[in-house]
């Protein structure tokens, strides 16, 4: 990953990317936790989760990963195709 930098620079633009990954993340996270409780979680009587309540998470949090999953690849796909549409037109 050779730009010309030096390699304080170099470490410190390492440093940077994995610090915006993890806040990335931290997002993604939070929106999956917030959409799944706001859909599943609706009875404040008890403090334990509700076997409905747990099935409905599994489900929200398993459709969502697959999701995430299925539009990265999807996305990988169009980066791929146009990666090789530009690398024709040199």
């Amino acid at each position: 990953m050779d730009q010309g930098l030096t390699a304080a620079e170099q470490r410190e633009l390492e440093a940077r990317l994995q610090k915006r990954q993890v806040k990335e993340f931290m997002n993604v996270f939070g929106n999956l936790v917030d959409t799944c409780f706001t859909a599943c979680v609706d009875d404040f009587t008890s403090k334990a989760i509700s076997s409905r309540e747990s099935g409905c998470l599994t489900r929200c949090v398993s459709k969502s990963m697959a999701t995430q999953n299925r539009l990265s690849e999807r996305f990988a796909e169009i980066n791929a195709s146009v990666t090789a549409e530009m690398q024709g037109k040199r």
